[in-house]
Order: C-alpha cells, then sequence, then structure tokens
C-alpha cells in the first residue's frame, strides 16, 4: 500500500520549483521517504514524474541534508567520512543543481534521479561547495525545503586561498596549460588583489549572511575543516549528533598514513584513502605576501565569528 501512494506522488510532476511545504516537526523527519512524498505534493504541479523505486524496497529520494561547502574546505572528505555510517547514502558527484541554471531548470525529477538509491530509515547527502558562495543557492534550497540541515566545512580563509589555486594550477598542468604564478592573481599594482575570486570565496562572513536570511543557524552545522584534517573523530562525532544518527563511527574507522600525511578511513577492515589530488603541497609564496593575506582576512574573520557565535584557530 505504501508503494502504491509514493508512486502515486511521484507521477506528478513539476516543470519549476515554487515555495516549500511549511516546516516539518521531529516526528515526520525520522521517516525520509514521508518527507519526500509531502515535498512533492507541495512542489508538483503535474503528472510526469517517474517511479524511482527498486524491488527491494529503496528509492531515489530528494537530499535530507547537504553539505553545501566551501570549496577547498574538506567537503570530500567529510562526504566519505560520513558515509561511514550505515544510515548516510551519498550521491556520489557533485550535483550542482541550485547554482547551475542549466541544471535547476531541469526540476525536481531530475534532482532525485541524481540521487542514489536508499531505504527509509536513511539520510540521503549530496555534496556542492559552490552552493555557499552562490548568491541564489539559500532561496533555492529554502523553497525545496525549508527544514533541511546544512554541513558547511570551513578552512582557515588563508589556507583556503592557496588550496583553490593549487587545484586551478594543477588541472592546467594535467592538460600541459601554462598557468600564471600565485603572485600574479594575489598582486596588483603592488597591492593584495582583494577582486581574486579565491580571496572573495574566503570571505566567509559575507556568504553566511545571505543563508541566515534563510536558514537559522541551528540548521547549519559548522565544520572545523582544519580539525578534521588533524583528528577527523571528534569533528565526525559532532555531525552525528547534528544529524540526529546513532553514534556509529569511531576512532578506529580512521588511521593516519604516514606517506601520504593525512588520515585514510577503514571501514569492515577495508581501508581506503582520499584521491591522490587530496594533500597537495601548496605552492611557496612569500613571507610577506602571507602576511598581507593574513592581516586582509583579520576583519573579515572576526565579523565572522560574531556572525556565528563562535571562533576559530585562524591567523
Amino acid at each position: 500500500m505504501a508503494a502504491f501512494l509514493l508512486g502515486a506522488v511521484l507521477l506528478i510532476v513539476q516543470p519549476q520549483i515554487v515555495p516549500s511545504r511549511p516546516a516539518i516537526n521531529s516526528k515526520a523527519e525520522t521517516s525520509s521517504q514521508s518527507v519526500q512524498r509531502e515535498l512533492l505534493k507541495k512542489t508538483s504541479q503535474k503528472n510526469d514524474f517517474k517511479e524511482n523505486i527498486h524491488s527491494n524496497g529503496s528509492c531515489q529520494q530528494l537530499p535530507q541534508t547537504i553539505i553545501i561547502g566551501v570549496r577547498k574546505g574538506g567537503t570530500r572528505a567529510l562526504l566519505e567520512m560520513l558515509s561511514l555510517h550505515p544510515d548516510i547514502a551519498a550521491a556520489e558527484s557533485e550535483v550542482h543543481f541550485f547554482d547551475w541554471e542549466d541544471h535547476y531548470r531541469n526540476g525536481l525529477q531530475w534532482y532525485i534521479n541524481q540521487m542514489p538509491f536508499s531505504y527509509p530509515h536513511q539520510i540521503t547527502v549530496e555534496k556542492t561547495p559552490a552552493y555557499f558562495t552562490s548568491p541564489k543557492v539559500p532561496e533555492r534550497v529554502y523553497n525545496m525545503n525549508q527544514s533541511m540541515r546544512l554541513l558547511l566545512i570551513l578552512r582557515d580563509p588563508s589556507e583556503r586561498v592557496l588550496s583553490d589555486y593549487t587545484q586551478v594550477f594543477y588541472n592546467h598542468m594535467q592538460k600541459h596549460k601554462p598557468y600564471p604564478s600565485i603572485e600574479q592573481f594575489l598582486i596588483k599594482d603592488g597591492e593584495l588583489n582583494v577582486d581574486y575570486k579565491a580571496i572573495n570565496r574566503s570571505l566567509y562572513y559575507i556568504h553566511m549572511q545571505n543563508w541566515l536570511k534563510y536558514f537559522p543557524l541551528d540548521r547549519i552545522h559548522i565544520v572545523d575543516g582544519d580539525k578534521l584534517i588533524k583528528d577527523p573523530f571528534p569533528e565526525i562525532e559532532k555531525v552525528e549528533r547534528f544529524l540526529k544518527l546513532s553514534p556509529q563511527i569511531n576512532a578506529s574507522n580512521f588511521y593516519f598514513n604516514k606517506t601520504k600525511g593525512f588520515y585514510c578511513l577503514r571501514d569492515s577492515g577495508r581501508e581506503r584513502c582520499l584521491h591522490e589530488s587530496k594533500g597537495r603541497a601548496h605552492p611557496q609564496v612569500d613571507t610577506r605576501l602571507l602576511e598581507k593575506l593574513h592581516e586582509y582576512f583579520h576583519e573579515p574573520n572576526k565579523k565572522f565569528f560574531e556572525l556565528v557565535g563562535r571562533t576559530f584557530d585562524w591567523h
């Protein structure tokens, strides 16, 4: 009977996303499939949703949690670590539904189709780090589900800038394309180039203000990306509590790989590490330039700490 009802709901369509359902209570939130049924009732207009139910009882559903960013903050590591929990079903690729217009125009059916099959007791998670700094995304996520639980992982803004550059640099190197030195991006007319996109992405308080227009702070859990690198287990424990998951992940799931220089995962006797692109060495930067970068972020960091009522060990 439940499968029939869900199938009937999924046969409804929506060409465009419209304002979401009212906030659900904690009891309703325990059933992710019932949440999806209510969402589709509220956001659907026509009858061309396709049934996404597997014969084993699993189905594709809208995520109940999104890792919204930040780029080069450790989103992949966070997702991989969170996936150790049996009640988590994670989308493998970055979906870019809310920030890419071509994807967003496809509607909820397309978004659901990008999700993994999951069981009723599981939480579906997707991560797209570009969401945090995209102005349109907070409202769009809110219009889909105002009760969404959001995960935001942040690192020292200066370190994040260097990681941002490093990723793009190696992408060009792999394609045998030349790429300017980081100094050419950071310096303009003898001063710090504050128009450099990587710097703008590290102005956390500006982007956080946009999210807080739509979601209260208790719906956004901030993961300390620097601590996640050095000692992942305590940070993952906090994420479990935020998502109201039973404590299933433990310290034995993590081991330090001396060769790679960072923590890897151990799950049911199987060991795995993040892709070799993770943990790359940053470019050497002149000390005086680094000091300029630290000075520039001092005031924005202070504003961010005041905004979220929490401090971080950043320069």
